[in-house]
C-alpha cells in the first residue's frame, strides 16, 4: 500500500518545536533565586533591606527597580511570557521564605558578618553592584562563613553570570555540605546550563537535606526528562503533584513522561483532564494528537491539529503531518491544503517530506492534487531547491504525464532529466518503458541496457526490459534477462513470472 508512515515519536518532538511548558517554569525560578520580585505583573528586580533576628537574618523585599537594576532588562522580558507558576501567591510565599535562613541545616553567621551581610543589602538597593560583589569576595574564602559565598553566588546568578555562579554556589556546599538553600540555587543554575545530570544530583540533594517541595520535585522531574530517564521523571512529577497538585506544569511534565514511555493511552487520559481545565493550552492539543497517532487513532488526532490550527498555533510541523494523515485516509485535496498552508507558514521547510507524499499522491492517482502540490514547492521553494530534488520532482512529473497518457511531456520531462544526470537509472527506465509502449524496441532495450549498466539499477531494467520483450511475443529474449534478474536481487514474484515466461517460451 502506499501509505506515509507517521512515527507519534518524532511527530511530537517537531510540532512542539515552538512550545515548551518549562519555559515558563524555568524562567521564575530564575527569578526566585536571582533577588526578582514577584508581582502579578512579572518579575522586577527590586531593592533589599535586612532584619536581624537571633537565630537568623531575614531579606524582606521591599520597595521598586532602580533604573540600572542588574537583571532589569532581562525581567523586562519574562513579562510576556505567561508565567503562571510563580505568580501565584503560593509561590510568592515561598519566594519570600527563600531568603529566610535554615539554622538547622546550614551555616550560622556571626554578628560582625550579619552587619556585612546588611551593607551589602544596602548597596544592592541602591544599585551599587560592584561594591557589594568587592565585599563578598573580600569575605569569602577559608574562615568566611560560606553565606557569603551563597550571596556572592545570588549575585552572579541575578546578572547572568551563570559559570562564577555555580563556582560560588559550589564553594558554598563544599564548606557547608547541608547547606540547602545553596544546594536548591545551585540546581537552578544547572538547568539555566542545561546540565541536567548536575541538576539532577543537586536537587537529589536538596529533597535529602528535607526540601522536598513541589517546586523541587517537579524541577527533578524536568531535569530527568531532559536526561531520557522518563521512569524517574514520572516518580519525580507524580511526588510534585502530590505536593503541589495546582500547578499545571507537573500535570503536563507527567503526561510527557507516559507519552516518552510509549503509554499513549495514559498520555491522552491525563492530556483530557488537563485540556478540561485549559482548553486554550496548545501543547495541550498537540500532545495529546501525538498519543492518538501512537494508538493508531490518526483521526482524531486530525481533530485536535485542526483546533490547533484554529487557535493560530499550528506550525510547518503539525500542518505537514496533519497532511500525512490526510494522504494515508485517501483525502488528497485536504492533504494539499495542508502542505502548502506549511510551506506559506515556513518557505524554508523541509522538502523531502513534501516530496514523499507527492510520489504516494501520485501513486493513489491523485494526479491534480500531486501537480497543485509540485508547483506550490516550485513556486515557493524554487530558490533553494537543491539538484537532487529538482530530479526527483521531474521523476514525479513524468509518473503523471505517463499516467495521463502525455506522451510527448513525458518523454521531454524524462530527456531532461537524463541531460542533467546521465546517470539517472530511474529516467532511464522510464524513458525505455515509454519507448516500449510505443513499439520502438530498438530504442526502449538501448535505455533499458543502459540502465542495466548501472549497479544499482541491473535488476529492475533487466525485468522492464523483459516485459517489453514479452509483450511484444519474444519470450525465448526475456527468459535470460530474468534469470540475470534473479541472480542480482531475487524475488518470488519475479520467479513466478520467469516460470511462466519459461512455459510460454517451449509452447507448453
Amino acid at each position: 500500500m502506499n501509505r506515509l508512515q507517521i512515527d507519534p515519536m518524532s511527530a511530537h518532538s517537531r510540532s512542539l518545536n515552538r512550545l515548551s511548558s518549562a519555559a515558563p517554569l524555568v524562567l521564575g525560578l530564575v527569578a526566585w533565586s536571582s533577588g526578582c520580585a514577584v508581582t502579578s505583573n512579572g518579575p522586577t528586580a527590586l531593592p533589599a533591606t535586612a532584619a536581624e533576628g537571633e537565630d537568623h537574618v531575614v531579606y524582606a523585599v521591599t520597595g521598586a527597580p532602580p533604573a540600572t537594576a542588574p537583571g532589569h532588562a532581562v525581567a523586562a522580558q519574562w513579562t510576556e511570557i505567561d508565567l503562571t507558576l510563580w505568580s501565584t501567591p503560593a509561590f510568592r510565599r515561598r519566594f519570600t521564605e527563600s531568603y529566610i535562613a535554615e539554622t538547622d541545616i546550614e551555616p550560622r553567621v556571626t554578628e560582625q558578618e550579619r552587619n556585612t551581610l546588611q551593607q551589602v543589602v544596602e548597596l544592592m538597593g541602591s544599585g551599587k553592584v560592584d561594591r557589594a560583589v568587592s565585599i563578598l569576595q573580600k569575605n569569602s574564602g577559608e574562615g568566611a562563613s560560606p553565606v557569603f559565598d551563597f550571596t556572592l553566588a545570588n549575585v552572579y546568578f541575578e546578572q547572568e553570570e551563570l559559570y562564577q555562579a555555580s563556582i560560588s554556589y559550589k564553594l558554598a556546599v563544599d564548606r557547608a555540605p547541608k547547606f540547602r538553600r545553596a544546594w536548591r540555587n545551585l540546581a537552578l543554575v544547572y538547568v539555566r546550563r542545561g546540565e541536567f545530570r548536575d541538576a539532577a544530583a543537586a536537587f537529589s540533594k536538596v529533597i535529602e537535606l528535607g526540601g522536598g517541595d513541589g517546586i523541587t520535585y517537579g524541577l527533578l522531574g524536568y531535569a530527568y526528562t531532559n536526561l531520557e530517564q522518563h521512569m524517574s521523571a514520572e516518580s519525580a512529577y507524580r511526588m510534585a503533584l502530590l505536593l503541589d497538585p495546582v500547578t499545571p506544569d507537573w500535570s503536563m511534565g507527567l503526561a510527557r513522561s507516559f507519552f516518552k514511555q510509549k503509554r499513549f493511552a495514559e498520555a491522552a487520559t491525563l492530556c483530557s483532564s488537563l485540556i478540561e481545565k485549559d482548553p486554550n493550552r496548545a501543547e495541550l492539543w498537540l500532545l495529546q494528537a501525538n498519543a492518538f497517532i501512537g494508538l493508531q487513532q490518526p483521526m482524531r488526532a486530525a481533530e485536535n491539529f485542526e483546533i490547533v490550527a484554529q487557535m493560530g498555533a499550528s506550525n510547518y510541523e503539525t500542518h505537514v503531518t496533519l497532511g500525512n494523515i490526510y494522504v494515508n485516509a485517501e483525502l488528497p485535496d485536504l492533504a494539499v491544503a495542508n502542505y502548502l498552508q506549511a510551506l506559506e507558514i515556513d518557505p524554508q521547510g523541509n522538502l523531502d517530506g513534501l516530496l514523499r507524499s507527492a510520489r504516494v499522491l501520485s501513486a493513489q492517482g491523485a494526479q491534480d492534487e500531486c501537480v497543485a502540490l509540485i508547483e506550490g514547492i516550485e513556486a515557493v521553494a524554487k530558490e533553494r531547491i537543491t539538484s537532487a530534488e529538482r530530479k526527483e520532482l521531474l521523476r514525479i512529473r513524468a509518473r503523471i504525464a505517463a499516467a495521463r497518457g502525455a506522451g510527448e511531456l513525458e518523454v521531454q520531462i524524462l530527456e531532461e532529466l537524463i541531460e542533467l544526470d546521465p546517470l539517472d537509472g530511474d529516467a532511464l527506465i522510464l524513458l525505455g518503458q515509454h519507448y516500449g509502449r510505443e513499439g520502438d524496441l530498438e530504442r526502449g532495450a538501448f535505455l533499458f541496457e543502459r540502465a542495466a549498466g548501472l549497479e544499482a539499477f541491473e535488476a529492475d531494467a533487466k525485468v522492464r526490459h523483459a516485459q517489453m520483450l514479452v509483450v511484444a511475443g519474444r519470450y525465448g529474449e526475456a527468459v535470460p534477462l530474468l534469470k540475470r534478474a534473479q541472480t542480482v536481487r531475487p524475488r518470488e514474484n519475479i520467479q513466478r513470472f520467469l516460470e511462466q515466461v519459461e512455459r510460454a517460451a517451449s509452447g507448453r
